[in-house]
This record gives structure tokens, C-alpha cells and sequence, in this order.
């Protein structure tokens, strides 16, 4: 499986999702197969009931058994993945490491988006009243915590002055 998007928030009262499309286009995206969001841990299968475009990447979602705000808070921040042979000729031939959005970068704040830039790969995170570029090189990686979904990292000096 792949990432294809992220749930960023709850829209309204009815279960309505607002999702970043990350690696497929939201006008690309196969409605008569399920997308998967992990429950401790397992894959559960949900179909898109709706989706509206909103903007180039975005989309409003309704997902079966999502039906209300409360079910809607549960999903918020998780990533949405899809099998890789239901989008063939869209899955990432590389690694994508978009998935990291929601996680939080230890010590700094959330991980809010994934930049990937040709050789250079960087996450945008929050940090204090704004947003810092930070380059994602393994050489600055010291712990991965998927359960937790928490990055530390080792951070060149300056690069946290604003």
C-alpha cells in the first residue's frame, strides 16, 4: 500500500473529511476501490461516498461509517493509504515520505508538510508562531517511533533561529 492522502480536519457535523491529496490527484482517485486508515495498527477499509475538489489537492470526503463529527475526530491527522494495484500507474516509484505529515519532529512541533524536492527531501513543521523547511537526510535522523509517531532529529545549529 501507499500513502495517497492525509485527513487534515472534520468538516461540519455529518462526518465530513477534509483530505490533502499527497501523491494521487484528487480527480484521480479510484471510487469503486476502498481506502484504508490503520486502527491499532490494521488497515480498515473504507469507500469514498463522496469526494468535492477543493483546490488543486484538497478534497471534502465522506467515507463509509464515518457519519458524525465524534467518528470524524478519530481519523483527523491520520494518513489515508490505497493499494498500490488499484493506482499502478500512480504509485511513487521512490520512497514518499509524506506519510511523516501529522507526526511531530521532537522538541520542535508537528510535522505539517512533506517538500519533496529532487535530491533534497525537507518536512515543513511548526514551530512557535510559524514554519521551518527542515532537510530530511538520514544523517540527521536519530529515533523513529512509528508507534508514537514521533522524528528526532539531530538539527544543524541556526537552523531553528527565526
Amino acid at each position: 500500500m501507499f500513502q495517497i492522502a492525509q485527513v487534515l480536519k472534520s468538516n461540519g457535523t455529518d462526518g465530513e473529511l477534509v483530505l490533502s491529496f499527497r501523491t494521487v490527484d484528487p480527480d484521480d482517485v479510484n471510487l469503486t476501490e476502498p481506502v484504508f486508515i490503520n486502527f491499532d495498527g490494521l488497515p480498515v477499509p473504507f469507500f469514498i461516498e463522496s469526494l468535492t475538489k477543493r483546490g488543486s489537492s484538497k478534497a471534502l470526503v465522506h467515507l463509509t461509517d464515518i457519519s458524525s463529527n465524534k467518528d470524524a475526530l478519530e481519523v483527523v491527522g491520520q494518513p489515508v493509504w490505497a493499494r498500490e494495484e488499484d493506482y499502478e500507474e500512480l504509485a511513487p516509484e521512490e520512497e514518499d515520505f509524506s506519510y511523516l505529515v501529522g507526526w511531530a519532529l521532537e522538541g520542535v512541533g508537528e510535522i505539517v508538510d512533506f517538500i519533496d524536492i529532487p535530491s533534497n527531501p525537507c518536512i515543513e513543521v511548526s514551530y512557535k508562531d510559524s514554519t521551518v523547511v527542515v532537510p530530511l537526510h538520514e544523517d540527521l535522523i536519530t529515533k523513529v517511533v512509528e508507534k508514537k509517531r514521533i522524528l528526532a532529529m539531530e538539527l544543524p545549529d541556526g537552523l531553528l533561529d527565526l
